[in-house]
């Protein structure tokens, strides 16, 4: 496993649902994210409600520029989805030390898998030690609609 990426000077990362700015993150989702698009405000607010949630502030304007969220039981399994960073802070690192917050706090738990689906950030995960599956052939999903 690598080290934990820092955050940049400037942001500061939260688990604290009150801080999470919910229109933003449905917006950017329903509207940016190729796995979300067109995903309603209702069912946002329920995936938020009933995940553990983390969000990146810029620290001066207090202003909501990343997040992601886990679905988990915080003792064996979680799934990390919804990793979303605002086009003006790409590239500096935001998304990685956000993945590698989302680790560390699940670390004290004892979770030993955490899972997640990308199309396109395969290498960004892989820095923080995520790997594809060894046997994906014992996976299998149901899925609806």
């Amino acid at each position: 496993m690598t080290d934990s990426p820092r955050l940049p000077e400037g942001y500061e990362i939260t688990t604290d649902p009150a801080r999470i700015d919910a229109e933003r993150v449905h917006r950017w989702l329903s509207t940016d994210a190729y796995w979300a698009l067109g995903r309603s405000r209702e069912k946002q607010d329920r995936a938020i409600e009933g995940s553990l949630n983390f969000g990146v502030h810029d620290t001066l304007s207090g202003e909501q520029v990343a997040y992601a969220r886990v679905i988990t039981d915080r003792a064996t399994f979680a799934w990390l989805c919804d990793v979303y960073v605002d086009p003006s802070v790409r590239g500096k690192g935001v998304g990685t030390a956000l993945v590698a917050a989302v680790r560390e706090e699940l670390r004290p738990c004892g979770v030993k898998r955490i899972m997640l689906a990308t199309h396109d950030a395969h290498e960004v995960y892989a820095r923080l030690g995520f790997r594809p599956l060894e046997r994906p052939d014992q996976w299998m999903a149901l899925t609806e609609g």
